[in-house]
C-alpha cells in the first residue's frame, strides 16, 4: 500500500520516470512489443540521441529492459503493467473544450 513510506517513495519514482513526454510515448510504443531504437527513432521522429537518453532513464528505473540481437539493442517493457498505466493516463487525458 502507498500508506508506507517506502512504497511510497517506489510509486513516486515510477511516476517521475514515465512524467515526460519522450519517455512516455517510449512506453506507450513498447506496450505494442520489443522495439529496437533505430524503430523507435523512426516512429517517434526523434534522434537517436534523444531516444536512448530516455531510454538510460528508462533502464536505470527498472522499467525496460534491453537484449541485443544482431547488431541491435531490441527494448521491451520490464514491467507489463506499465500498459494498464498508459491506458489509465491517456482515459485522463480529456481535450479542452
Amino acid at each position: 500500500m502507498t500508506h508506507d513510506d517506502s512504497r511510497a517513495q517506489h510509486c513516486a519514482d515510477i511516476l517521475k520516470a514515465v512524467a515526460h513526454p519522450v519517455r512516455l510515448r517510449i512506453i506507450a510504443l513498447l506496450c505494442q512489443g520489443p522495439q529496437h531504437v533505430s524503430g523507435i527513432c523512426e516512429q517517434l521522429e526523434l534522434p537517436q540521441a534523444i531516444v536512448s537518453q530516455q531510454l538510460r532513464i528508462l533502464r536505470m528505473r527498472d522499467l525496460v529492459q534491453v537484449t541485443r540481437s544482431e547488431g541491435f539493442a531490441y527494448y521491451a517493457l520490464k514491467e507489463m503493467r506499465l500498459t494498464d498505466l498508459v491506458h489509465c493516463v491517456e482515459g485522463c487525458s480529456v481535450p479542452a473544450r
